[in-house]
């Protein structure tokens, strides 16, 4: 009987969860290693350079398909006026004055007689390209990957060897203020879709020597570049293994962002609430890796992915801890309650006007009757419709460009709420609620957050229209059951309440600042574990 009853609930079965606990050891958790990492897919550019450079140059215009690809410039060139060379960049991607002066220039005028063509790659380097990056390689697909990537390959006749050379000049946006998460106080500076300025700009801030920069592929056939940010010996090292991990799975063709890699890597696929945290601003992307966390860029994506997150951090601001004690926990205040107001206040209005009438005070049953008298729709519909349009209105106005879309949504809630109750479609009474509704969630920093509140709130409506306050009551409990047994990359969301780490946190009252040696303590950093 015991066997029938350990097969059924399946406590045989292990732990496969990815968990971030103080005992878990360095490295890959032993029951993640029947997961394979995904394999390189064989390509055609697979293999090593020819020593002849004709070889060289027929298979680089087979590759690139120079006779309708005009981008691909090959520039024939004597180095030392003796030996052939070929110098491969792609146009507007590689700066053509770099190119003209720092390869061409010294090649024209370098003295190669005496030198065996072996060596002839290492002696150019160390006696005539007055470049900062340069290196030495034999395969085909690095040379690939060099020349999409704007720098220039240079090839000699008779060398097992190529050049590569940084000559990256494209023109690329510059570094400007924060759209969604503007703030009073602090930095205005914004993450750009250039991968180099963005490093750039958390290297400005983080001026350690112990901040690791790791350049990798995201994976797929396109190779868009990838960057962990993290800092050696205070994250947790069982956390960093766990994500590199996850990364290794990602083969995909789709142009990858921070949004879908965060999809491709998370746990809880039908989860509303976001896993990963997307910041646009580079101050608050160093403050979460000097907590033990990981910062994700991705090359052409102005945002960079924080893991792991808590429901605390979906509900901060840059700007909480530049406030002084007292106004912070006002603010923060002031945030859940519209947080709590946002989500909970339309299922809990429809609750006590559809089940528990005798709740409310003569006075405001008597407005709520007077409001709905000529209102066809019954009160539940005309609640979700009303936040269908909230959100409708919303949407348009963030996808109009430039200032119109302010405009649209002031001027399209107004008229639409006027004239919804001059038609008798709405009353006056659910038309405040969803004022205050938005109101509230606007008040919540993170947009994902903000989109799986509205996605709540209509859950909880339901829940509302069908069995009242029970209703809410039962919808709530399994709300918040799924939400404490979700975790991000290893940590509970409702961390550090629940569980309760040494390191409480803020969420309802602001801590004070304090002078700190080691990270926030639910990251289970290494340096506080040491």
């Amino acid at each position: 009987m015991k066997h029938v009853i350990r097969n059924l609930l399946q406590f045989d079965r292990p732990y496969r969860q990815f968990e971030l606990l103080e005992t878990e050891p360095e490295g890959t958790p032993s029951f993640f290693a029947r997961t394979k990492p995904r394999r390189a897919k064989i390509t055609p550019e697979h293999g090593t350079v020819q020593r002849r450079l004709s070889a060289n140059l027929a298979w680089l215009k087979a590759r690139f398909h120079t006779d309708v690809n005009a981008d691909v410039i090959l520039r024939p060139f004597k180095l030392g006026g003796t030996v052939d060379a070929l110098a491969v960049g792609m146009n507007g991607m590689a700066d053509d004055q770099k190119i003209a002066d720092f390869i061409l220039r010294p090649a024209f005028q370098i003295d190669v007689s005496g030198v065996k063509t072996a060596d002839l790659p290492t002696y150019f380097c160390e006696n005539a390209l007055s470049m900062h990056e340069t290196e030495l390689t034999d395969r085909r697909d690095a040379i690939v990957q060099a020349i999409t990537e704007g720098r220039t390959a240079i090839l000699l006749d008779g060398a097992k060897e190529a050049i590569l050379c940084d000559t990256r000049g494209f023109v690329s946006r510059a570094v400007g203020e924060p759209q969604n998460e503007m703030t009073i106080m602090g930095p205005k500076e914004a993450f750009t879709e250039n991968i180099r300025t963005n490093v750039t700009l958390l290297r400005r801030i983080l001026k350690r020597p112990d901040f690791v920069c790791e350049f990798r592929d995201a994976g797929g056939t396109n190779r868009t570049k990838l960057v962990l940010c993290y800092l050696d010996g205070t994250v947790n090292p069982a956390l960093l293994s766990e994500v590199k991990r996850r990364l290794d799975t990602i083969s995909t063709d789709m142009r990858l962002t921070v949004g879908r890699v965060e999809q491709l890597i998370e746990d809880y696929t039908y989860l509303p609430l976001p896993q990963m945290l997307k910041t646009e601003r580079p101050d608050r992307a160093a403050s979460a890796v000097l907590d033990g966390r990981i910062a994700l860029l991705l090359e052409g994506c102005p945002q960079a992915g924080v893991l792991p997150i808590t429901i605390a951090d979906l509900l901060a601001s840059g700007e909480d801890l530049d406030m002084r004690q007292p106004v912070g926990t006002v603010v923060l205040l002031i945030r859940m309650i519209g947080a709590v107001l946002s989500t909970y206040l339309p299922a809990y209005f429809l609750a006590l006007a559809l089940h528990h009438p005798g709740q409310l005070s003569g006075e405001i049953l008597e407005t709520v009757v007077a409001s709905r008298a000529m209102v066809f729709l019954p009160l539940w519909m005309e609640m979700i419709f009303l936040l269908l349009v909230f959100q409708l209105v919303r949407e348009a106005g963030l996808r109009v460009p430039g200032s119109i879309g302010h405009a649209i949504g002031i001027i399209g809630g107004l008229l639409l709420g006027q004239a919804a109750v001059s038609a008798n479609i709405v009353s006056t009474v659910v038309l405040i609620i969803v004022a205050l509704t938005g109101l509230g969630n606007f008040a919540i920093p993170d947009y994902s957050a903000q989109v799986a509140a509205a996605y709540y709130r209509v859950l909880l409506c339901v829940a509302a229209t069908l069995a009242g306050l029970l209703g809410i009551t039962a919808a709530g409990l399994c709300v918040t059951a799924v939400m404490c047994s979700a975790k991000s990359f290893g940590v509970p969301f409702f961390a550090p309440f629940a569980p309760v780490t040494k390191h409480a946190g803020h969420l309802l009252f602001r801590s004070r600042i304090r002078n700190r040696a080691s990270s926030t303590d639910p990251m289970n950093p290494e340096r506080r574990r040491a």
